[in-house]
């Protein structure tokens, strides 16, 4: 016969207690009783009912007891769980307690942290005692309540010990941000002063010696250094030139680059430098900046050429080399570059007329203070240029787009202030030097990073 599953019968307590007193009632009706005269007496209905109802009753009874012990020891035992529970906490806040006393060490915290795990670990060891023992407390629901209130007390103060743990930790972070901003600064002050000393004499005498063979990503570093000096001696005199003029600066800065916030007033230099390098380098990647278009033989274009080049030119007078060879490679780049940068109009608020411009267009040079600095400065993007085609493969040149994400492995921000700022992440406003590639060598672009205006 197939079993029949507990689950699938649910009776009740008193049906139950009913089916029980007919299977008594019929085996008494069934055996009878039999006196000693043999002779069979048959109980009456009256007395049957009678006897059933004491059963039912007596077995209620008992199932009762039994139902309400098994509630009270299912109760006592979920108390003790709970002093369990909240004990192990208590541990852990001790435990937590005992860490933060060790950095910086707290004698006195140490010991008194370790008492607490200590007399905890004993009293967990008593409660197993108590659940072996079979000891429960006499009164669950209170010691419920009270386990619940220590386990949150204990969390309290875990969170509590975890939150001065994490105000320590942001101390010292502070502290070193302070220290590193301090070796900073001392670097970059040795770095100047490293600077002066090395181009004191205005010439790149540390590569007098320099070969094809010996050439490094460092040499192109060390010129580039000096072009960018050069390039911003002549963005200070060509802004003096224009406050002479009466020129609205803001307006010139804006025309430059829009939708710029400037961290200072004086940050707008950092735009016309922008604008002197974007057209100095134009064509940068152009052997000879394209001057000649596509009609360069392969022998112009061998790297050893390049590299005659640059040492030819690097200790030459750049007014005296264009006054004997005018119509040379360089003096071509010098007419075309002043002519890119120096508009007709800003010439003309500068000096009075063309005459530099008309000079420069006809391949005769002026002798001027403003044209002395900006052909300084062509020589030095020139000697870069050259360097840049005597590695093989040459080196390459990129700029940064607007909006851009900050990268410390491809740019260098020429403000400091964009680092300070509380406010989100800024972003590239534009690239102030471009940066440079030679082999799997980086040098980083120079950008402003601000925040931009949003229409």
């Amino acid at each position: 016969m197939e079993a029949v599953k507990p689950s699938a019968v649910t009776p009740s307590k008193s049906k139950w207690i009913r089916s029980l007193s007919k299977v008594l009632h019929l085996h008494t009706a069934t055996a009878g009783i039999v006196p000693d005269d043999g002779v069979q007496k048959v109980k009456s209905k009256d007395a049957e009912e009678w006897n059933d109802s004491k059963t039912a009753k007596r077995l209620s009874k008992k199932f009762d007891s039994l139902h309400d012990e098994e509630l009270e020891r299912k109760v006592a035992l979920e108390a003790l769980i709970a002093k369990i529970f909240a004990t192990v906490s208590a541990i852990k806040a001790g435990y937590a307690q005992l860490q933060h006393a060790q950095s910086p060490y707290d004698a006195e915290g140490i010991q008194a942290a370790d008492q607490l795990i200590v007399t905890d670990l004993k009293k967990l060891s008593e409660l197993k005692q108590c659940f072996l023992k079979k000891q429960y407390d006499p009164s669950p629901e209170h010691t419920m309540i009270l386990a619940d209130i220590q386990e949150q007390k204990s969390l309290s103060k875990t969170f509590e010990i975890m939150g001065k743990k994490l105000e320590s930790q942001l101390k010292l972070k502070e502290s070193e941000i302070i220290f590193l901003r301090e070796k900073l600064d001392e670097s970059n002050k040795h770095n100047r002063l490293l600077g002066k000393r090395l181009n004191q004499s205005g010439q790149l005498f540390v590569l007098d010696n320099l070969q094809l063979s010996s050439l490094t990503p460092s040499n192109f570093s060390t010129v580039l250094g000096q072009t960018v000096k050069s390039i911003r001696s002549f963005v200070r005199l060509m802004l003096d030139e224009m406050k002479s003029a009466d020129w609205d600066i803001n307006a010139a800065a804006s025309s430059i680059e829009q939708g710029v916030v400037y961290w200072k007033a004086d940050d707008k230099c950092f735009t016309f430098e922008s604008f002197i390098c974007r057209e100095m380098f134009k064509a940068f990647h152009h052997p000879y900046f394209s001057l000649y278009g596509n009609s360069i033989s392969e022998g112009k274009r061998r790297p050893q050429v390049f590299i005659d080049r640059f040492m030819e030119m690097k200790s030459v007078k750049v007014g005296e080399y264009l006054a004997v060879k005018p119509k040379s490679t360089f003096a071509k780049f010098c007419r075309t570059k002043y002519l890119q940068v120096v508009h007709p109009r800003m010439e003309s608020s500068f000096f009075g007329n063309l005459s530099n411009r008309d000079m420069v267009n006809s391949y005769q040079f002026p002798d001027t203070m403003f044209f002395a600095l900006f052909t300084e400065m062509a020589k030095r993007v020139w000697l870069l240029h050259c360097l840049a085609f005597a590695f093989e493969p040459e080196a390459s040149i990129f700029q940064i787009s607007k909006g851009c994400r900050f990268s410390e492995v491809y740019m260098e921000s020429v403000a400091e202030e964009a680092f300070l700022s509380s406010e989100s992440e800024p972003g590239v406003a534009f690239t102030v030097v471009p940066g440079f590639r030679i082999h799997k060598t980086v040098i980083q672009a120079q950008v402003y990073l601000s925040q931009l205006k949003t229409r």
